[in-house]
């Protein structure tokens, strides 16, 4: 228990906590109970919110009790952004991404055994809760000056939108749900992303005020890319941890493609797989990075945890056959539509002369080219190579009865999309 603000420190996992000395000590004395909480704002986590799942992962192997707090009330509200009002959703459709966002963080946290994990809603002591109880019992411990002075909050004043009363009282909210955890469960720490610190603060001092106990928080920094642009988007958006929003097969593209400054990084924060291990894959990034063994470690690694083993194993078998090192014929259609989906795609017909595909594709630059590379033996249709230059499109050149994947040499790729059976 004593080394594990040294770990989160290595990796890469503290931007602020209150009392570092304190916090250590509170954590050396014995198992500390400590909560994060998601808010149900969208149908999916993102893997922005996986860094913070993960946090608790690794205080509890440190023999510290996780409570994941899905924010049913909270969600209601949403916490501010720096640019304008939220949109509020329906009751009934919030309570839907609640359960969707129970189901996401419950395989990545242990709920039996040493230390087990808690899942609670703060809809449970705010939907009863009623305005003039509020306001004598939580609102009355905060400072308007402190409230306006949290940089979003500030930032929003200052601009052409302003901001509601009800995401300005966001902050209360959630300092409410930190005193009802310690009064409940005995929670005293509270963990979240770097922009969450003024609010992780607002609970620590509701309990001090009221308790007069200390209480200990703790954020982790907003992840970016050696660049210093914001990790975590692709030129499609946002990548989801549901696979109905970002397929298994494009999320674990997304990590393989990890760029070689990014990944010794991304694999502290976003595995846990030990130092000697990390070390050993950076030295190979340093020294054979064309291998490009980090990123696989990586993206099998994360692919393995948000989506399951079998998952994992369907898209790796996807992305070695699309290169040549399978059988694309052996894959679901699913994976393979997943696959695909990533590829120049021209629509194209059983009849069709291949080369004219192929030069329609982009693959080659012309039906001339195309001809010469079938003459050199240069291209290929789902892995078999073409050796007529007047071949045509057949029905079991259509995996799935739909796509048929045209390659030049090696990383040269595109799809023939004959549609959707009617």
């Amino acid at each position: 228990m004593t080394e594990i603000l040294d770990e989160l420190d290595w990796r890469g996992l503290i931007a602020q906590s209150t009392d570092r000395d304190a916090l250590a000590a509170a954590l050396a004395a014995g198992p500390v109970t400590v909560y994060c909480g998601f808010d149900p704002t969208a149908p999916s986590l993102h893997i922005g919110n996986l860094v913070q799942i993960l946090t608790l992962r690794r205080l509890q192997d440190a023999g510290h009790r996780p409570f994941a707090l899905v924010g049913g009330a909270t969600g209601l509200i949403g916490d501010p952004k720096m640019a304008g009002e939220r949109t509020l959703n329906d009751p009934s459709v919030v309570a839907g991404w609640v359960e969707h966002i129970r189901r996401q963080i419950a395989p990545l946290l242990r709920f039996d055994g040493p230390a087990p994990a808690t899942m609670v809603n703060n809809l449970d002591w705010t939907q009863d809760l009623s305005a003039i109880t509020f306001l004598r019992d939580v609102g009355k411990h905060y400072r308007l000056g402190t409230m306006l002075a949290k940089d979003t909050v500030a930032r929003r004043l200052a601009s052409e939108q302003g901001i509601s009363f009800t995401e300005f009282s966001y902050q209360i909210l959630q300092g409410m749900d930190f005193l009802e955890l310690f009064r409940r469960h005995g929670v005293r720490m509270q963990t979240g992303g770097s922009d969450q610190w003024g609010n992780l603060l607002s609970g620590v001092e509701l309990i001090r005020k009221v308790e007069g106990v200390a209480a200990h928080a703790l954020t982790t920094p907003l992840i970016t890319k050696a660049d210093g642009t914001k990790f975590g988007k692709t030129e499609s958006g946002t990548v989801w941890l549901d696979p109905g929003l970002t397929s298994p097969y494009a999320f674990y593209q997304f990590w393989l493609n990890a760029d070689d400054a990014d990944v010794v990084g991304l694999l502290k924060v976003f595995t846990f797989r030990t130092r000697a291990q990390i070390d050993e894959l950076a030295e190979a990034v340093a020294t054979r990075p064309q291998a490009r063994q980090a990123q696989r470690a990586l993206a099998e690694d994360v692919t393995r945890l948000v989506h399951g083993d079998e998952a994992t194993e369907q898209v790796i078998a996807a992305s070695q056959a699309l290169f040549g090192r399978g059988a694309l014929v052996d894959l679901d259609a699913a994976t393979l539509g997943a696959a695909v989906a990533e590829l120049p795609t021209v629509p194209g017909q059983v009849g069709d002369r291949l080369v004219d595909l192929f030069a329609a594709s982009g693959v080659v630059d012309s039906k001339a080219a195309a001809r010469r590379a079938v003459a050199e033996g240069g291209l290929s249709v789902n892995n078999e190579r073409v050796a007529d230059a007047d071949a045509t499109l057949a029905h079991e050149h259509q995996l799935a009865g739909r796509w048929t994947v045209l390659r030049r040499g090696r990383k040269t790729l595109a799809v023939v999309d004959a549609g959707p059976s009617v």
